[in-house]
């Protein structure tokens, strides 16, 4: 990867919506090269996919917890407490941690009432969990916005 293949990634992580000329123009490129590298990444799997960021409040997301959670160390439990997380859709990211806590979740609802139903129906229902620790957001400081793409 070149300094022109690092150009296109932080314009695209700044504006994924930007048209292939624009782009072409703000790395120095011609806009069929542009294209080609464009595609290579996708390809390799730098470029991973695309997508529009929303504003929390205007879905009914704007609630948003940190929830550390405790799991039994086995195998078979944390693939099912995992595949479990998959499938609530409050949970809007997930990591498995070294240590302790064993996992940490980032969540979205609309309120202090719809994140209590969560914990008492789903979170602490979830297979192998013994410990959950919640974090209400009170402040987002600074946004996700990217990787650095520094050399």
């Amino acid at each position: 990867m070149d300094e022109i293949d690092r150009a296109i990634l932080r314009e695209l992580q700044e504006d994924g919506r930007l048209s292939n000329q624009e782009l072409a123009a703000r790395v120095g490129l011609t806009p069929s090269p542009c294209m080609r590298r464009v595609r290579q990444l996708e390809q390799d799997g730098v470029i991973r996919g695309y997508r529009a960021v929303i504003d929390p409040e205007a879905v009914d997301r704007g609630f948003e917890v940190l929830v550390s959670i405790e799991v039994k160390r086995d195998r078979e439990v944390v693939e099912a407490f995992e595949a479990a997380l998959r499938d609530i859709p409050d949970v809007v990211e997930a990591y498995r941690l070294f240590g302790s806590p064993g996992c940490l979740l980032r969540i979205a609802v609309a309120d202090l009432r719809a994140y209590e139903r969560l914990w008492i129906e789903k979170l602490t229902a979830l297979t192998g969990v013994t410990e959950v620790n919640s974090q209400i957001i009170m402040k987002r400081v600074k946004e996700p916005r990217g990787l650095p793409v520094d050399g």
